[in-house]
């Protein structure tokens, strides 16, 4: 690898661990501002994620792909569905963490950042037509068991774990298909359901029940730098995504549900139960297995009937 290259090697990889810690240790951020009510919180992340977005793209003279790019989409009925889609799923993605971290149920969240590579991997077989290895199919199965367990032990479906996987799941999907920069992506996102959460607040402001307008300062700050803390880890990761391989992405990407589960159980004491371990077990197993799932090792020991041969459509 020439210097150059190991140059933007390295910085790929500080930006993108930057990027997955500070998704990590968001629920600090959120803990900051419980009192106020998930929703609402959710309406000033999108307001205020709309307008930082805005001034970036503004001051990185990217004002005129992002008019280009919003002619096009208007056009184009196929990306307009895209950029919907993709925006109610990330609103239905960021109410239920919002909501999940202030009700104490981050370790459920964290389960559902685990089990999120694996259903994108899904996805892709399902919609994309991707193809899938042996061991790919054994980290599947494993990952089903370990859900399977928690909801029979607990007789409830874990819906946050499950929510959140398949939102950000199907949310990538949707923003592979629509192919649009980060940036310009984020602010097309939230300028679509911006105006409900704009209504949304006024309809809480008439009524005087508004956690903004009577709050201090720095309440005010809190809720309006939910923008600042959505877009940047965006923005890092989209920096640093473009400069490393894809595998090392997805063995990056659990250093975010990692922190979050340390900081459930160690800073909040959130319950963590044996079931939990079990299925957290089952979880990490079917991870590795994943991660590895192309070494000469492991493709050695799968079955003389499944080599050379690929399990998907």
């Amino acid at each position: 690898m020439e210097q150059d290259d190991m140059r933007e090697y390295k910085l790929g990889i500080l930006y993108t661990t930057i990027a997955y810690i500070a998704w990590g240790v968001l629920p600090l951020y959120w803990k900051l501002i419980d009192y106020v009510p998930a929703f609402e919180i959710l309406a000033h992340r999108i307001i205020w994620s709309l307008v930082f977005v805005l001034l970036v793209i503004l001051v990185s003279k990217k004002g005129k792909r992002f008019i280009t790019s919003l002619k096009e989409i208007v056009k184009n009925k196929l990306k307009l569905i895209g950029i919907v889609g993709s925006a109610i799923l990330i609103t239905i993605n960021w109410a239920t963490y919002i909501w999940a971290v202030n009700t104490d149920h981050i370790i459920d969240a964290s389960l559902g950042y685990y089990i999120n590579p694996l259903v994108s991997v899904l996805l892709g077989i399902i919609v994309l037509k991707e193809r899938i290895l042996f061991w790919q199919g054994i980290s599947f199965g494993l990952a089903g068991m370990g859900v399977l367990i928690l909801t029979i032990q607990y007789g409830s479906f874990p819906w946050v774990a499950i929510t959140l996987a398949l939102s950000f799941g199907f949310y990538g999907l949707t923003k592979k298909l629509a192919k649009l920069d980060s940036l310009v992506g984020l602010a097309m996102e939230t300028l679509v359901v911006a105006p409900i959460a704009l209504i949304y607040l006024a309809v809480l402001n008439k009524g005087g029940v508004d956690s903004f307008s009577g709050a201090t300062f720095d309440v005010q700050l809190l809720l309006m730098g939910a923008g600042v803390v959505t877009a940047l880890p965006l923005l890092w990761f989209a920096a640093g995504a473009n400069r490393i391989p894809l595998s090392v992405v997805g063995i990056l990407q659990y250093i975010s549900p990692t922190i979050s589960l340390l900081l459930g159980v160690f800073l909040y004491h959130e319950h963590f139960t044996k079931v939990h371990l079990v299925t957290f077990i089952f979880i990490w197993t079917a991870l590795l297995i994943y991660s590895f799932s192309k070494s000469r090792f492991l493709t050695s020991l799968q079955p003389k009937f499944v080599k050379n041969k690929s399990l998907g459509a």
